[in-house]
């Protein structure tokens, strides 16, 4: 199997499964990613998904013992921070270089071990990397992705870390990465999915748009029973609302 998924509670782990390849992204691994992405953002069941790769590295990149056009697959790959509404969390070990570095950043929370390696090494290959570059620059802004672009260069966790692609640095990052995705499949589903929509749709706003979208989000949120409940809950002194709890709600 190109992947392996394991149900953590509320948490989805999707591992890449190719470690002989270094994790390298294939048409059959795309497609099983893609797949299970999407089924887990239309599941009420689950909370969040966790990425992590299966032996020493996270992601080598693309697999080119293959020659096919995968265009269109990789382009729902590589969107997934533009379209999914659920957290996503990484947990980076050993090089994430080329795709590997796009998977990172379509990521909303990136969590590396200190020997966490990232680049856009395509133009190596001659090639440019076009369809992870929106991610990519999102997450660390356009100079930066088309400096990593221009060079290939392959940048330490610390680096990447402090440009905002690594959200922690952590000694077990598929330990910290599942503790954090737990958290967030904890909170309110449907203040989650409203408040990455609203995350995405104020990208293209201008500021007087923005307040208006964030007036409505915010009134939706405030009228929805997860909040009622949890005002509840918060006002009872014998249950205080601790991460990773739920409101009766949302149970």
């Amino acid at each position: 199997m190109s992947i392996e998924g394991a149900r953590h509670g509320r948490v989805l782990h999707i591992a890449l499964n190719r470690p002989a390849k270094r994790n390298a992204l294939n048409g059959e691994l795309c497609q099983a990613l893609v797949t299970a992405i999407d089924e887990a953002d239309a599941d009420p069941q689950i909370g969040s998904v966790l990425l992590s790769g299966k032996g020493p590295a996270f992601c080598a990149g693309m697999d080119l013992s293959e020659t096919g056009d995968f265009a269109a697959l990789h382009e729902r790959l590589f969107t997934m921070i533009d379209r999914v509404r659920k957290p996503i969390i990484a947990a980076v070990q050993g090089p994430a270089l080329a795709g590997g570095t796009g998977l990172a950043a379509n990521a909303h929370i990136v969590v590396a071990g200190p020997e966490g390696r990232f680049g856009l090494t395509e133009i190596r290959i001659g090639l440019w990397p076009v369809l992870v570059f929106r991610a990519v620059s999102l997450a660390i802004g356009e100079r930066r992705a088309t400096e990593l672009s221009i060079t290939g260069r392959i940048v330490s966790a610390e680096e990447a870390r402090t440009w905002g692609l690594v959200t922690e640095i952590h000694e077990d990052p598929l330990k910290r990465a599942l503790e954090t995705a737990t958290t967030a499949a904890g909170w309110s589903a449907n203040a989650m999915r409203r408040g990455l929509e609203y995350v995405h749709d104020i990208r293209t706003l201008n500021w007087a748009a923005a307040g208006r979208l964030g007036e409505t989000t915010r009134a939706a949120m405030l009228s929805h029973e997860d909040f009622r409940a949890a005002v509840k809950s918060f006002r009872k002194p014998e249950a205080q609302i601790t991460a990773g709890s739920r409101p009766e709600g949302e149970r």
